[in-house]
This record gives structure tokens, C-alpha cells and sequence, in this order.
């Protein structure tokens, strides 16, 4: 295991360079996110089995997120707790950014790069909307606007306990929108659909492609009223998607079965699987690259754990009675919440990387 310290700074996503397999981007803030400015890191792993700082870009506001362009292997966008939205060329050594999107009238707390039609990236925010965009255009392409939820669905999430704070943690501020959207991801199958997940208990599948009234094309309860932190396409099956809840669950979705977004109705759904073994909310979850039944997911109770999901259509409700048996690995070496992480697509296969509020980042062997 590979490891450096974010000094100051608490991690809050990690991504490896689509280009070079010795390169990753670090989002960071500082104060947990509460007050205070963000840093990105960008960083080299050395022949030798060292990581190295590459650069270190300061910004006025926490930084909750980021993407590398799929398109200049030297751009990277961030999300920021001020609304902002940043691309730098960190090949330019100026820490200042080339463009700047300011549309968003809270926080921004996912970015997403768009791996089909790479020109594009989408962004998603606490205001309730997500906005796609074009990185040669100031302005958005498109505005997404959460629905009000209706039916049996439409009141609060029950309230749920806080995960307990550790010694080194100050609480965050309290999150009172039922609409505010955790994190956003373009499909890696389509370069039209878009997954969100929301704090009101929800999944969202967008089609950008439709009018604005339109593009909701299903909309299901997931979490059991709690909020739905983290979501990621299946690269392989590109009806599959896995989600991350407050319940302590990850859950596995076949699109297939949820039936489409009415006005009058939501959809409440059975999960083709659920992994269970986190003892806090799980923050993120991502699938392999390399391999269509491994997911990494990671979460408050500072762990990361890897999975195999068994789930398939002719095992689909035995699977989930089995589903504990799915649990491969268990990585403890982080001292506070575990909060993004990232799949290396490049060299040996099943290597990740994680990072946490305790200012470290792991590089480690997970499968």
C-alpha cells in the first residue's frame, strides 16, 4: 500500500488520470469542508513506489469534487462549496483557472466527465439541479430541476442519527434541503443519461436529449426514506446501477425492472441486491473497470470495503437473501471517514484509491 498526506487539507474525492496510469487528482478542503479555502493536489506515483506532488492549486472555497477531461490530459474540472465551478490546466502552473461556470446557487458537490461524448461534463449541486456543460462555453447546455416528489414520497425523509463524530471531527452543518443532489453521473454506455442521487430517498435517470419537461425518464425510492449519497453505472451491463445510502446499504438496480417516470406516481422498487456490512452511511461506491461484478464502496465508519455482486436474472431474489456472502475485502487504514475513491484503469488490474478527513490517501490492492 501506497500512501501520502494531504497536510491541512481533508479529502473529498480522488480520480486517476485517464491518460497516465502514474497520475491522480485529489479534491480537498480544509476545516472538513465547514470554512476555509480547497486545494486540488495533483500527483505522480515514482517507479520507485513513491507519490510525489506534481502541483498544488489553492482555491477560496472547499472543494467537493472533480473530474479529469476526457479529452487534454492536463485539465481537470473541480466543484466547489461557493457554487463554482473550475477548469484548470495544470500543465500551465498558474493557480488560477481557465474557465469558471457560475450558475449554481449552492454548494456544488459532484462533477462527472462524460466518457462517450467527451466534450462534455455535468455538474450537480444542493440548489437542486444539475447543469451540463461544455468546457469552451461559459454558460450551461442544459438545466436538470428536481421534480417535487409526489405521492407517499413526497414528505421528509424520516430523520436518521448522525454518524457519531470522532475525536478529530467537528460536525457539519445541518442539510435541510429535500431536493439537494448528492452526486450525478453521465452512463458510460450512453452519452445521453444521467443518474442522480437525491436527498429526498430517490434515484433520478435523465435524458438530456428530451425537453426539459421530459427528461426525467424514471424516478424510484431507494434508501428507505434516507438520503442517497452515491450512485454508479455498471461498465459492462448498462442496465445495472449501484447505489450508497445513510441506510448502511449499497444496492444494486436492473433499470429493466423499474418501470418509467410518471407525473402521479413514484416507483417503489426491490433492489436485485444489497450489500450489507458498513456500520455507518455509505458515502460513495464505484465498479471496477475490469470486471462487471466488482464494486468498491466506502463510508463514515472509515472503511472501504470491496464486493462481488452475485446477483443475476435467473438468481435474482435468492441473491438477495445471500446477500452478506458478497463482502471480499475490508481496508482499515483510514483514522476518519472515508469519503471518495477511484479505480485504476491502467497497469495491474484491482488497484484503488481512496481518501478520507483524516488527510491521507491510500493506494492499495483490492482485488
Amino acid at each position: 500500500m501506497l500512501s501520502y498526506r494531504t497536510t491541512g487539507f481533508n479529502g473529498y474525492a480522488v480520480q486517476y488520470s485517464p491518460f497516465f496510469d502514474n497520475r491522480l487528482a485529489v479534491a480537498s478542503s480544509a476545516n472538513f469542508g465547514l470554512v476555509g479555502n480547497g486545494r486540488l493536489h495533483v500527483l505522480r506515483i515514482t517507479d520507485q513506489g513513491q507519490i510525489q506532488p506534481e502541483m498544488e492549486l489553492d482555491t477560496q472555497d472547499g472543494l467537493f469534487d472533480l473530474a479529469w477531461s476526457e479529452t487534454h490530459e492536463n485539465h481537470v474540472v473541480t466543484a466547489s462549496g461557493d457554487g463554482d465551478i473550475k477548469l484548470f490546466d495544470v500543465a500551465a502552473g498558474r493557480a488560477f483557472p481557465i474557465m469558471r461556470f457560475r450558475e449554481h446557487t449552492k454548494e456544488v458537490f459532484s462533477v462527472n466527465w462524460n466518457m462517450v461524448q467527451r466534450d462534455i461534463f455535468c455538474s450537480a449541486s444542493w440548489d437542486g439541479t444539475i447543469k451540463v456543460w461544455n468546457p469552451t462555453r461559459p454558460e450551461s447546455m442544459t438545466t436538470l430541476h428536481t421534480p417535487v416528489a409526489v405521492g407517499a414520497a413526497a414528505a421528509p425523509p424520516a430523520p436518521v442519527p448522525t454518524p457519531p463524530m470522532t475525536a478529530n471531527q467537528k460536525p457539519m452543518a445541518p442539510n435541510n434541503n429535500p431536493v439537494c443532489i448528492h452526486n450525478a453521473k453521465f452512463s458510460p454506455h450512453s452519452p445521453n443519461l444521467i443518474a442522480s442521487a437525491h436527498a429526498d430517498s430517490h434515484v433520478r435517470i435523465w435524458d438530456i436529449r428530451a425537453p426539459a419537461q421530459g427528461s426525467l425518464v424514471q424516478d424510484f425510492f431507494a434508501h428507505a426514506g434516507t438520503e442517497v449519497l452515491g450512485l454508479d453505472f455498471n461498465k459492462y451491463r448498462q442496465t445495472v446501477l449501484a447505489t450508497a445510502g445513510v441506510d448502511k446499504a449499497v444496492k444494486i438496480w436492473d433499470l429493466r425492472h423499474i418501470p418509467p417516470s410518471t407525473a402521479n406516481e413514484v416507483s417503489y422498487p426491490s433492489p436485485s441486491n444489497e450489500l450489507l456490512g458498513h456500520n455507518y452511511a455509505v458515502r460513495s461506491v464505484s465498479w471496477s473497470p475490469h470486471a462487471s461484478d466488482i464494486l468498491l464502496s466506502t463510508s463514515y465508519d472509515m472503511t472501504a470495503r470491496v464486493w462481488r455482486d452475485v446477483a443475476d436474472d435467473r438468481a435474482r431474489y435468492l441473491t438477495r437473501i445471500n446477500h452478506n456472502s458478497g463482502l471480499l475485502q475490508v481496508m482499515n487504514k483510514h483514522t476518519e471517514f472515508v469519503i471518495g475513491s477511484d479505480w485504476s484503469l491502467w497497469g495491474q488490474q484491482g488497484w484503488v484509491a481512496t481518501v478520507g478527513w483524516d488527510e491521507m490517501l491510500h493506494v492499495w490492492k483490492a482485488t
